[in-house]
């Protein structure tokens, strides 16, 4: 198992952010107030630098966004002197992109655990020469799952994942097809029923012969619809990257009309620092992230950002099947009759039945 990385390993600008921060308040404190100025000026230009270089290729690949006021804000709070808020600036520029990290990452184990669950070996039935001598003329072979062709003949051992879509060949198997369908009872299957990759086989061994690539299968989708689900934005997100341009030039435009008026270019950084929206850049995203994330965690997939924000304004909901909302285990809680035929007579019957 991977061991985890340490918080300096996993955010080192967020990390060299705090102890700078905490490095100036304590030159600042013992009257170093020059030096102070200095340590957190460099150290702001320094990431105002290195966000710049990323800025200006997201511009130049047609995506423009709202941090350009936090790099701008950090500039010019460093030039009028105002050095405290550019570190504090800093602070929520890396804070934010570290929690957004954080949140993306833990995501993403959340969302991709369907992956960890794909079957990736296959128990494909061979023509084996020697078993003919004793009168077994098929043996199992382990494949990769990526290999089966269609026709292929499989065998799932008890408690295992079917790989792959197919038609059962034996006699009768019992799935749980609950991560599928969200019913919780197992259900029966006979020969010639079609079985659906991602059910798990109960306790005997059967065979099925192949009709899907492992690609076509029900969980593969399964699995390419959670991809889609962690990439996709929802309207929420896309509106605040749709007005980033008009939101960036108005804040522009007041901040160089309060120099203007006051001769003061003070004013100029601090209309930028009000303006500058970290916790808007990640608010959002990282929401409809952890959404998601939980939602996975509890064995639901969100189909896009979109249908998760539209949970806010539902206020009824109906379920088509018990077994979803339940657990599975039914419960005898009333019996009612026809005139003339006794409770305990009916519940023979129907035991008998």
């Amino acid at each position: 198992m991977d061991q985890p990385r340490p918080f300096f390993v996993r955010y080192p600008v967020f990390a060299s952010t705090i102890v700078l921060a905490i490095i100036g308040g304590v030159l600042a404190l013992t009257g170093l107030e020059e030096a102070a100025r200095w340590v957190i000026s460099i150290f702001a230009l320094a990431i105002a630098a290195k966000e710049s270089v990323g800025m200006v290729r997201s511009i130049l690949k047609g995506s423009w966004g709202i941090d350009v006021l936090a790099v701008t804000a950090i500039i010019a709070t460093v030039l009028v002197g105002e050095y405290w808020a550019s570190i504090i600036i800093v602070l929520m520029f890396t804070g934010g992109e570290a929690l957004e990290d954080y949140a993306e990452s833990r995501a993403k184990r959340e969302l991709t655990s369907l992956l960890d669950n794909t079957p990736q070996i296959a128990h494909r039935e061979v023509y084996s020469s020697a078993g003919a001598e004793k009168g077994a003329l098929f043996a199992t072979k382990d494949c990769p799952v990526s290999e089966l062709a269609i026709g292929d003949v499989v065998v799932v051992k008890p408690g295992e994942l079917i790989p792959v879509d197919g038609i059962l060949l034996t006699p009768e198997a019992t799935l749980d097809e609950s991560s599928l369908t969200g019913e919780s009872i197992p259900v029966e299957r006979v020969k010639g029923d079609a079985v659906i990759s991602g059910s798990v086989n109960g306790s005997a061994v059967f065979r099925m012969e192949v009709t899907a690539l492992a690609a076509d299968s029900q969980y593969q989708r399964i699995v390419e619809l959670v991809k889609e689900a962690s990439e996709s934005k929802a309207p929420f997100v896309r509106l605040a990257d749709r007005y980033a341009v008009p939101f960036t030039i108005v804040a522009y435009v007041l901040a160089i009309t309060a120099w203007i008026l006051s001769g003061n270019p003070t004013h100029f950084a601090e209309v930028l620092v009000v303006a500058t929206p970290c916790p808007l850049i990640i608010a959002a995203p990282v929401a409809f992230i952890a959404g998601m994330s939980r939602a996975a965690r509890h064995g639901i997939i969100v189909k896009n950002g979109g249908t998760l924000e539209k949970l806010a304004r539902i206020k009824t909901v109906a379920f088509d099947k018990t077994g979803t909302l339940t657990h599975g285990q039914p419960v005898l809680s009333k019996v009612m009759t026809a005139p003339g035929i006794e409770e305990d007579e009916l519940v023979r019957l129907a035991a008998i039945a």
